[in-house]
């Protein structure tokens, strides 16, 4: 299960099943769960911690140390979850003394040439198309669909269940539940094509839109939106959610589509 023709320090903790292709690097201080599969010329460097049921495609590289100046060498981890997959030359750097670790969560997908930078949170079941650049200090959330060359900014929060269009500049936060397309980075609708895909009801989709016509669809500012949302809009999960999405916003979030 472990080529010969594989660098593996003593000091890596391996699962059971572990499997290890030619000419895959694998560094000190680092952990693999079992079943794993580390494919050929693949780098796993200090501070990797890689659950159970992983595919590394070969060219990954894994904790290398942060594209960060401040970072003066502190000991720091990339962690990735279980079942989850990074394709072809995917790079994941570790956290640097901000957050201590970068995570990538269970059950997600990164295509080829992605990269995902210090101190990101990316959450569960997230999907990121080819070459997609996640810069550091960013957090996902659950079910997020991130095609293609899409540049996401460093500290953005991307909400849950959105679906990002191809090549967008990503600058500001990404409310939960929508689909988000043209130049500058706008809101174009609810991602009802994916919410119906995970089992949402047609009724707490239209709840959904409802709250969006709110933000992004009739002429008031966040704050007149948001004190009719909770004044006029039934309370549940999906309402809370968006709540506090926008309320916490640290970068403000992305403005609707004008048509322009």
């Amino acid at each position: 299960m472990i080529s010969e023709l594989a660098h593996i320090h003593p000091e890596a903790k391996l699962g059971k099943n572990v499997k290890i292709d030619a000419f895959a690097w694998i560094d000190k201080n680092v952990e693999i769960g079992e079943h794993t599969w580390i494919g050929p010329n693949a780098t796993i460097m200090e501070g990797a911690r890689i659950g159970k049921n992983c595919k590394i495609f070969p060219g990954a590289v894994v904790s290398a140390i942060p594209q960060d100046l401040k970072f003066k060498g502190e000991e720091t981890t990339a962690e990735i979850g279980d079942n989850t997959t990074l394709r072809e030359c995917v790079t994941v750097n570790r956290g640097t003394a901000s957050k201590g670790k970068t995570v990538i969560g269970n059950n997600c997908l990164l295509m080829a040439y992605v990269h995902v930078g210090h101190d990101s949170i990316l959450h569960n079941n997230i999907i990121i198309s080819n070459s997609t650049n996640v810069a550091g200090e960013i957090e996902i959330d659950d079910f997020a669909v991130i095609s293609g060359d899409v540049q996401i900014h460093q500290f953005v929060h991307i909400g849950g269940h959105v679906m990002i269009s191809g090549g967008s500049l990503v600058r500001k936060d990404v409310p939960p539940y929508v689909t988000v397309a043209h130049e500058p980075v706008s809101y174009v609708g609810v991602n009802s094509i994916g919410l119906r895909r995970r089992g949402f009801s047609n009724e707490t989709i239209g709840h959904i839109q409802d709250i969006y016509r709110e933000i992004f669809v009739k002429e008031q500012n966040v704050t007149q939106a948001l004190k009719n949302i909770e004044s006029e809009i039934e309370q549940t999960k999906e309402r809370d959610y968006i709540l506090d999405f926008v309320k916490n916003s640290q970068r403000g979030i992305i403005r609707g589509y004008n048509g322009a």
